[in-house]
């Protein structure tokens, strides 16, 4: 697997960067990770750095995106906080990974069983854990389909809030990020909220979420792979 240079970079699309991580994940679940010199991608990136993609994740041990994705030194830029949100920091890293080192796609990656998630629906408050649960309790309120046990016992109530807080994310990067939605409308880069499950491995992409260029916003809202003609 080659180290990514600048005219690698260049060359990959939005739409060819999505493919590059779904075929990364399908390594993963299958067991089938590249053979990667690590330490020579340490040495050629040692001069710069040019990756395709950046990923908005969980602290969660379990998602660490370069294993679920299978890449390698230099090949995303990966922010992770509890619970996927984002913040004017997170926004700032986001506009740096995209406008000035070149990145082609942006994915909110939540996960299943996140603890996060849980807190929220629990309306935990404690320190300043508080203000960050703070910013998924929107997700909580707009889930409307379940009607009892509103809880982190309920997985149903917890999955459904999780994928609400995903895609309000990806919404929340369009309308506070002029510079990243400049760049999505124009074509520059794509978005797309994911889904990871812990147990399986896998990562399901939100159709309803996919910006790519030339490609309209895919109006089913359930989750399914994208496949490309």
């Amino acid at each position: 697997m080659k180290t990514l240079t600048k005219e690698i970079q260049a060359s990959i699309t939005p739409t060819m960067a999505l493919e590059l991580l779904k075929e990364g994940n399908k390594r993963f679940i299958n067991n089938l990770k590249v053979n990667r010199n690590l330490l020579q991608q340490a040495n050629e990136t040692s001069d710069g750095q040019h990756p395709f993609a950046v990923i908005l994740s969980c602290i969660d041990s379990r998602t660490s995106v370069e294993l679920i994705f299978d890449q390698g030194l230099g090949d995303v830029f990966s922010i992770r906080i509890a619970g996927n949100i984002i913040n004017e920091d997170i926004l700032g890293s986001m506009e740096f990974g995209c406008k000035i080192a070149g990145a082609k796609i942006i994915v909110v990656l939540g996960h299943t069983r996140c603890g996060a998630i849980k807190g929220a629906c629990d309306h935990v408050e404690m320190g300043n854990l508080t203000a960050l649960l703070s910013k998924i309790q929107p997700a909580v309120y707009d889930e409307k389909t379940v009607l009892e046990s509103r809880n982190s016992n309920n997985d149903e109530f917890v999955e459904k809030v999780a994928a609400i807080n995903i895609k309000r994310t990806v919404q929340s990067i369009m309308q506070r990020s002029p510079i990243l939605k400049d760049m999505i409308e124009t074509g520059a880069i794509g978005i797309v909220g994911a889904n990871h499950d812990i147990t399986t491995g896998r990562v399901s992409f939100y159709a309803d979420t996919l910006i790519l260029p030339h490609r309209a916003v895919l109006k089913s809202a359930a989750v399914e792979e994208i496949e490309y003609a």
